[in-house]
């Protein structure tokens, strides 16, 4: 598919008037020109307050696992998110692809559904996600890729069950690769803070991700 970013920027606009202040549109792009990569890779964001993000800054979770993904990655609809401040959203990414297939941008589009929730029984064919999504806990919005970070590598430790003090190599292996599934090491110098955290080596951190379980 063949779009510019200021095409992108034009659609934009044009939900976040059509949708009002409570939808927030926005598109990360990921093009070899984009200098800054992966950790700064939101180009443009319309109502911005929803999630309290900027240009500038970095990609969700969602996001981060379909560029580990890649040619797999399929698009992500109509499915819950959370902000740091409690607001629920209903959600929806979609991949735009360059000729070769790969990820060049992302259009993401938020909508607060918080208000709405105290009337879902009247308002349930507007508020309704898929089955699946109702069943989990919403993924959070994170602002910054270091906060990102963050909370991959709690999550990690949650997976495992135990304080990393206390975990053998085996454990280590099992965090670190769902670390690596989850796109954290597509984040600048991930590497050095996950290995800190774990307490290895930089050469044993890769060994880990290449390890046969």
């Amino acid at each position: 598919m063949d779009i510019s970013l200021d095409a992108l920027k034009q659609i934009a606009k044009g939900l976040a008037c059509q949708f009002g202040p409570n939808c927030e549109v926005v598109i990360h792009s990921f093009s070899e020109s984009d200098a800054e990569g992966f950790d700064s890779s939101i180009v443009a964001i319309e109502n911005g307050h929803v999630s309290g993000r900027k240009l500038g800054d970095g990609p969700s979770h969602v996001v981060l696992e379909a560029l580990k993904k890649g040619h797999d990655a399929a698009d992500h609809l109509a499915y819950l998110t959370r902000t740091k401040d409690g607001k629920i959203l209903k959600s929806s990414t979609i991949y735009l692809r360059n000729a070769r297939g790969e990820i060049e941008y992302i259009l993401s589009i938020n909508f607060d559904i918080s208000g709405l929730l105290m009337f879902e029984n009247s308002l349930q064919p507007l508020i309704s996600t898929e089955p699946s999504a109702a069943a989990h806990e919403p993924d959070r919005i994170v602002q910054s890729v270091g906060e990102l970070l963050d909370e991959l590598i709690a999550e990690s430790t949650r997976l495992v069950g135990k304080p990393v003090a206390l975990m053998n190599k085996e454990d280590k292996i099992r965090a670190i690769q769902f670390l690596n599934k989850a796109g954290a090491f597509l984040i600048t110098k991930s590497g050095d803070k996950i290995s800190k955290y774990y307490g290895i080596s930089k050469y044993t951190l890769y060994s880990y991700i290449d390890a046969q379980t």
